[in-house]
C-alpha cells in the first residue's frame, strides 16, 4: 500500500484575517540600528528602519530608552496572530565601540571585510549553544545566521566603525521553558530566529523546519533511536517510560510525521518509535502521513476490517463505523477487553512508516532517505497520556 503526504489544507496553511508580526530576529537587527545610531549622535533614537530579507523596509518605535545611555535600545516583539512565547518581549542592543585587534571572545563570526567590523554577542536571555547539530558554534548565541546578516546590514548602514553589539532579552530564560531549546542544547534563554523576517500567524512552515532541526541536533549527537510524539502528553509519556534517552532523542512533531521519518532515516537513525493516540495512529496505519484534521479523515472501512480481521466482538465491528472518530473505536476495544484490533493498528502503522520512507515517491524531495532504519515502532497511549494501550513494530 502507498502512502501520502497532503499539504495542510488552505483553511490552515493560508488563514485569512489574521495579522502578521516580526520575528525576535527582525526585532534584534531594529533594535541594534537603534542603538548605534545613539552611538553614533549621543541622542536616544525614537523610532527606526530596517530592511527585511526581501528588501522590503519596516519602521518600529523603540522601548526602554534612558538619555544617559542611548547606545542602548529595545524593541518590543510584535507577534501579530501567532501563538508566539516571545510575543510582547523586549528584544534589547547595547552597542559600543571596539578595538580592531581585540579578541572576540564569544562572538558569532568575526568574519571579514565589512562584516569583521561587528562582533556579536549574546546577553541575558539569548539562548548559548551547547551541541552540534544547529549549523552555529558550540559555545556562541544562539543568533541564527539569517538574523546575523539582518543586524550587521543595519550597522552597517549607520558606521563603517568597528562595534561589539549585545543582544539581550528580559526574561528570556523563562520563555525558553516553553520552547524546544532545552532538547536542542540551547541553554540559558531563547533563540534570535527569522528567514523571512515575518511570522505568519499559525506558521507550519516554522514548525516543519522546527522538526527538521531536532532531528539533526540528535543526529549530530550520535543517537541511534528518535521517538516521535505527536504532543505534549504523548511525550510525557514517552519521556517517563524511555529515561536512560538522552532528551534530545524526543521530537514532538505534530502532524508532521512524513517529514520527520524521511528526515530522521537521511539522518542515518537506526530506530525510529511514534508514540501517539488512536486518532493520528489510525491515519497513519492508513497511509496518510500528514495527519491534521482539517486535511485527512479517519478511515473507519479500515477499522472494521481490523476488527473483523483479528476476531473482535460484535460490538467492537459495529463501533468501527458507527462514528468518524478513531476515539470512539479505541474505547469500545477498550471497554469489551479488546486490544488486537489496536495492536493491528499499531502494527499497520508501523509497516506504512517503513513504506513512507523508502518509498520511490517519497524520496523525490529534497531529503535523501536511503534504508538506514532498521526498526520502526508505533504506540499506542490512551488519551490522557498515561497507559500503553498497544504497540506495533515493522
Amino acid at each position: 500500500m502507498s502512502t501520502s503526504e497532503p499539504e495542510l489544507s488552505p483553511t490552515v496553511a493560508n488563514a485569512k484575517g489574521l495579522r502578521t508580526g516580526w520575528t525576535t530576529g527582525t526585532c534584534a537587527s531594529a533594535a541594534a540600528r537603534a542603538a548605534v545610531e545613539g552611538l553614533v549622535t549621543g541622542s536616544v533614537v525614537g523610532e527606526v528602519s530596517v530592511a527585511l530579507p526581501s528588501g522590503e523596509r519596516v519602521t518600529f518605535a523603540t522601548c526602554d530608552t534612558d538619555p544617559a545611555r542611548p547606545n542602548q535600545v529595545a524593541i518590543e516583539k510584535d507577534a501579530g496572530d501567532d501563538p508566539d512565547c516571545t510575543d510582547r518581549a523586549h528584544i534589547t542592543a547595547l552597542v559600543e565601540w571596539r578595538d580592531v585587534d581585540t579578541t572576540p571572545g564569544d562572538a558569532v563570526s568575526e568574519g571579514s571585510g565589512s562584516e569583521g567590523q561587528v562582533e556579536l554577542l549574546g546577553g541575558a536571555g539569548v539562548g548559548t549553544v551547547t551541541k552540534p547539530g544547529l549549523g552555529l558554534r558550540v559555545g556562541g548565541p544562539a543568533i541564527n545566521p539569517v538574523p546575523e546578516r539582518m543586524i550587521r546590514q543595519a550597522i552597517s548602514e549607520v558606521t563603517d566603525r568597528p562595534v561589539r553589539v549585545t543582544i539581550s532579552v528580559p526574561h528570556g530564560e523563562r520563555m525558553a521553558e516553553k520552547t524546544s531549546n532545552a532538547r536542542l542544547g540551547i541553554v540559558g534563554g531563547i533563540s534570535i530566529l527569522g528567514t523571512t523576517g515575518v511570522v505568519k500567524p499559525f506558521s507550519t512552515a516554522s514548525y516543519r523546519a522546527s522538526v527538521v532541526q531536532q532531528i539533526d541536533v540528535a543526529a549530530a549527537q550520535g543517537v541511534g533511536v528518535v521517538v516521535l510524539a505527536t504532543g505534549s502528553r504523548s511525550d510525557d509519556w514517552a519521556q517517563r517510560t524511555w529515561p536512560e534517552l538522552d532528551p534530545v532523542c524526543f521530537v514532538e512533531v505534530g502532524d508532521f510525521t512524513g517529514i520527520a521519518l524521511r528526515h530522521a532515516a537521511a539522518a542515518g537513525i537506526g530506530e525510529i518509535r511514534f508514540v501517539g493516540m488512536a486518532g493520528k495512529i489510525t491515519k497513519l496505519a492508513a497511509g496518510v502521513m500528514m495527519t491534521h484534521f482539517h486535511r485527512s479523515k479517519v478511515d473507519t472501512e479500515l477499522l472494521e476490517r481490523v476488527a473483523r480481521d483479528t476476531g473482535a466482538p460484535a460490538e467492537v465491528v459495529a463501533a468501527a463505523t458507527e462514528t468518524n472518530t478513531a476515539r470512539h473505536f479505541c474505547e469500545v476495544c477498550l471497554a469489551h477487553g479488546a486490544r488486537e484490533p489496536l495492536v493491528e493498528l499499531c502494527r499497520l502503522a508501523a509497516d506504512r512508516c517503513r513504506t513512507h520512507i523508502t518509498s520511490t515517491k517519497a524520496a523525490a524531495g529534497t531529503d535523501a532517505t536511503p534504508s538506514t532504519v532498521d526498526s520502526i515502532g508505533v504506540v499506542m497511549v490512551d488519551f490522557d497520556g498515561v497507559e500503553l494501550l498497544a504497540e506495533g513494530w515493522a
